[in-house]
Order: structure tokens, then sequence, then C-alpha cells
């Protein structure tokens, strides 16, 4: 069994490679450290469930939770321009004998210790698939990772980048040409102060869902969306003109940032990396304002309450009591099971501007106190960045691929295909920590506004005063 690693996997963990270290032979491996490469792979721990967490509001949380999974690992064949078979006189840099841990929850496991066999069986290194729950792998990560404890590679979402970066435990990839390869939206949510650090493998954000027996044409508007579906409530067919849910206590934001958007008053400012500026909340803006005066004649008019949770706007709308939901591909089995006919689109503009999502994107981080980076990397970079991997990733949770060949193959799926075009136009949710100081603020004063609960202007202005002070107060 021979080591094979390409001169990226080499540039991302920060080895330069002469030409005797990069052709590593592995000759003297025995029979039964080969045998039992493959047959080593686990997915040990205790495995506890995850379920989607994209409804996340206030909270602090996206939509950027289960991705899809699954896999065969069938098509991770050794790329073009791996390393020559026997070195100069060098021992190995790493392989037999050498392990690299990965974190993933239940979903990623199985398909991430299927590819993980043809890793081993190429590199005679061995691969330990340990499961968490996903909600958790991040801060557990930036926990653990400075004792040496934790593991090499991470599967978890581009939200938490910037808090790792920070306490420096995870490493850039050099993706070179492959960034292309992938969708732009992914790439932005994997850079963090101009550099990459996470490989993406999946999309995931909120869309219109219509009803489209009960609204066949596309709204040109908001204004158009809801006139029809007032219409269809005075006409008895309906009971919701449109939803969008709220949590009682913290609102929503999430699912309100579309229409923010439309507005033109994103939460932070973009950098000329395409990155986010934590000194710039441009929501505390006449942008701003308007869309919080916007909210209150919503609220007012009774198409936004405070008192429609994320399962009684599920169930109205899977029970054909609305023509239109703003929600995520995490309700569409729901709809499906109740035979509702649907589509997915944009989320139609109340600002004028074209109403954007956040995205989250789910993705591969290399740990940067990792013992074995080469082997960690190469894992990353040559075997789950691949189309069919990718593919195989998409089928247990049916999340838009990241890579755009992949994203072209599973077009005959008409949910996952919608949603990821629209997507595609959306903007990630900010990967900054100042992020963290913002939520909290922004639900509840959004609810406030939906429920008329003091002059919008005010209760915008205090709310944007309150997150600036918390983000320089660190």
């Amino acid at each position: 069994m021979k080591l094979r690693v390409t001169a990226r996997a080499a540039k991302s963990a920060g080895i330069a490679l002469t030409a005797g270290m990069l052709a590593v032979s592995l000759a003297a491996c025995s029979s039964d450290n080969n045998s039992g490469a493959s047959s080593e792979s686990t997915a040990g721990g205790a495995g506890a469930t995850t379920g989607d967490t994209g409804a996340a509001g206030a909270s602090g949380g996206a939509a950027a939770s289960q991705g899809g999974a699954a896999g065969s690992g069938a098509a991770a064949s050794q790329p073009a321009g791996s390393a020559a078979d026997t070195a100069a006189g060098g021992g190995a840099v790493a392989g037999s004998g050498a392990t690299i841990t990965v974190w993933a929850d239940e979903l990623r496991a199985k398909p991430l210790t299927d590819i993980a066999k043809k890793f081993e069986a190429d590199t005679g290194a061995k691969v330990v698939i340990q499961q968490k729950d996903f909600g958790k792998i991040t801060n557990d990560f930036i926990a653990q990772a400075p004792t040496g404890k934790g593991p090499d590679i991470i599967v978890t979402a581009h939200d938490g980048l910037g808090k790792m970066v920070q306490n420096g435990v995870v490493a850039p990839l050099e993706l070179g040409d492959k960034a292309s390869q992938f969708q732009d939206v992914t790439i932005k949510a994997m850079t963090y102060n101009g550099k990459v650090y996470g490989l993406p493998y999946a999309v995931e954000n909120i869309a219109l869902v219509r009803n489209t027996a009960l609204a066949p044409d596309k709204p040109k508007d908001f204004d158009d969306a809801v006139a029809t579906g007032q219409k269809l409530v005075k006409d008895g067919k309906a009971k919701f003109p449109f939803l969008v849910q709220q949590d009682a206590k913290g609102g929503d934001p999430y699912h309100m940032y579309p229409f923010q958007t439309s507005f033109g008053a994103p939460v932070f400012a973009s950098t000329p990396d395409g990155g986010f500026d934590p000194k710039k909340l441009t929501m505390n803006s006449p942008e701003g304002v308007k869309f919080a005066q916007w909210l209150a004649k919503q609220g007012k008019a009774g198409v936004f309450k405070g008192t429609i949770s994320q399962d009684i706007a599920k169930d109205a709308f899977a029970k054909g009591q609305s023509p239109y939901i703003v929600t995520g591909p995490w309700n569409a089995p729901d709809f499906e099971k109740a035979g509702i006919k649907f589509t997915i689109e944009d989320v139609p503009s109340a600002g004028g501007q074209p109403a954007k999502p956040f995205v989250g994107v789910q993705g591969f981080f290399v740990s940067a106190k990792s013992k074995n980076a080469l082997l960690a990397n190469s894992f990353v970079l040559d075997y789950l960045s691949t189309e069919q991997v990718q593919l195989d990733l998409y089928k247990s949770g049916g999340r838009a691929p990241a890579l755009k060949s992949a994203f072209d193959k599973i077009k005959s799926d008409p949910v996952v295909a919608q949603f990821g075009a629209v997507g595609a136009k959306g903007t990630p949710q900010p990967n900054i920590p100042a992020m963290d100081a913002v939520w909290s603020d922004w639900g509840t004063t959004e609810l406030a506004i939906i429920q008329g609960k003091g002059d919008p202007k005010a209760l915008w202005d205090k709310m944007c005063a309150s997150i600036e002070s918390k983000i320089a107060a660190g």
C-alpha cells in the first residue's frame, strides 16, 4: 500500500515538500496493517440524532443545519498529480500507523465511513469517524482542539468560522482552481479575512413556497402576493394570506431577513474581499427604518402575527390554509405527504430590491492543531471534493450540493433544485463573531414592532444602538 498525496494538500498543511518527501514508499507496511485498515474505520460515540435546525432564528441559528449525506466512496479515485510511489531514502511523511479523526453527526457518519475505507486502502492510514451532535460540534471543537484532544477534521456549518479562526483552531485550505468549481456563495461563506478555510458541500436556505392550487401564478411582489392571499381568505378558501413564522418571545429575524434586504438594509456592510465588516451595522440606516415601518404596517394589517409559530405555520400550509409560506427544505417532505401541490421561488420583494435570504453552508474544516495535517488535507481536498462524493452526501439530507457539477446532476429533484436556485442568489449568513451580539435584540425588536408595542423608528434605533454597544464591548 502506498501513500499518495497531492501538492495542494501539502500546501494546505503548511508543508514544503521536496521530491523525496512527496515520493513516499509504504512498501514496508505489513500485510496485517493493510488488511485491517478498512475495518478500523468506526462510527464511534453515542451518536445523538440531530434534527434540522434550519428554522432557528433569534437564538442565533441560521439555517446552517443538516446538509445531505450518504455515500459509496466509489468516485474517490486518486486524482492526477499525486505523489510518486518511492522515496529517495526518506521515511514516511504519514501513512501506515497514522490516524486521523473526523467529527460528524449521524447523517454524515455512514457516508464518511464509506469514503474513509477508500482513503485507508490508498494510504494505509486509519480514519476514525466519531459521531457528535451537529449543533455542538463547533463549540466542542473550539474547546478541545487547543488541548490536543480534538479531531483532525470536523463537519459543521460555516457560521461559526469566525469564532474558530479567532480561537486559532482551524487551518486555511488551499483550494486553488477547485474554488471555481463550487457555487460562489459557498466559497464566500467559507472565507474569512480573505482566506478560505472550509471545503463546502451543501447549501441551505429559505424561499417562498407557493400552493399552486390556491395561487396558480407567481406573485409580482409582496403586495401582489398578499392581495391574492387576502382575497382567498375573504372567499373562504384560505385562513392565512401569507405565512412567516415567529417565535412568541424572540421573533424570527432569520425568516424576515429576505424582506429586510429588499429594502436595502443588510445586517453588516460588505468588505472588499466579500466578507462582513462588524464595525458597520448597515441596518442602522434610513433603509432599515423603512423596513421597520413596513413591518409595523404588516402587523397592524394582520399579515404578520407574533402567534404564528414554526409548527403552526407548517401545519397551516400543509392543510391548504394559505397560498404562501416562507420556509426551508426541512418542511417540504411534510407538504408532499399532505398532498399539497407546490413550487418554490424567490421571496417576493417588499422594498423594491431583490429579497435575499441568508444562506447556510455546510462543509469540512481541518484543525490547525492536527498532528497529521498532510493526511487530513489530502482526505478533504482529494477525496471529499469529487462530484460523486458530493452527490452521495446530498442523498441523505436532501440539501443542494455546493459543487456546481453535482448541483447540475440533481436538478431532476425539483425541491432541492428550486431551493438551490434561490440560495445561489442569496447571501451567506455572516460568519463573523459579531453576529452573536445581533440576534437577540433583532428578534425581540421585530416582534415588538409587529405587535405594535411602540413607534417602529424609535424601536429600531434603540435596537441598533444596543447591538453596536454590545459589539464594541466585545
